[in-house]
């Protein structure tokens, strides 16, 4: 059986991957179609675009689609940068420049007021109908400055108190082990070995 993993995302991509490798499924992704049309994300929730883009290339591709929305929440900021969290610093956004904003915008706030969230939720279709929806969230900390150097997007400075590091210090099997995308991943792929699609 074949999924289209629908992103463009490097390391996403590597994620879902990995926690799909050893079942019977071909994951492609889009770089392995690169005449499909991009689909705007303009959804007001992570859900929203998850389903929207599930949905829009399941209407190009004949095998399951995966797409997910996923980004981080701070409460001080009012759940910024949310479903904004890949161009939360403008047009030219990078993870450094989207990291430094929400350090920027931080300044000056304690340690206990820094809470934040990772949210990933993931929407599985297949000939146009929607097969299933994951949420996975983890709750830590903004740091204060950027520590460790692994992962991408906000993993630098996103806390988290179980294992004292940030998800910039893990080793990628610490991070899938608790990650938002490792937690919606875990349910995905108990879904597909029990599903009969």
């Amino acid at each position: 059986m074949k999924m289209l993993a629908a992103s463009t995302n490097p390391g996403k991509v590597r994620e879902i991957q990995a926690f799909l490798a050893g079942l019977p499924l071909e994951v492609e992704t889009l770089a392995d179609h690169p005449g499909f049309q991009v689909f705007p994300e303009d959804g007001r929730t992570f859900q929203d675009n998850a389903r929207g883009k599930s949905l829009f290339y399941s209407r190009i591709s004949p095998d399951l689609v995966l797409a997910e929305d996923s980004g981080l929440e701070v409460e001080r900021l009012a759940g910024a940068p949310g479903v904004y969290s890949a161009r939360f610093s403008g047009e030219d956004a990078t993870d450094e420049k989207n990291v430094d904003k929400v350090l920027r915008l931080l300044a000056g706030v304690s340690h206990d007021e820094r809470k934040a969230r990772f949210v990933c939720c993931m929407a599985l279709s297949r000939r146009e109908k929607i097969v299933t929806e994951i949420t996975g969230t983890v709750e830590g900390f903004i740091t204060m400055e950027k520590h460790g150097t692994g992962g991408f997007g906000y993993d630098p400075i996103f806390y988290y108190p179980p294992l004292v590091k940030t998800f910039g210090e893990m080793t990628p099997a610490e991070k899938n082990g608790v990650s938002h995308r490792g937690r919606a991943l875990r349910q995905l792929r108990l879904f597909l070995q029990r599903s009969q699609l």
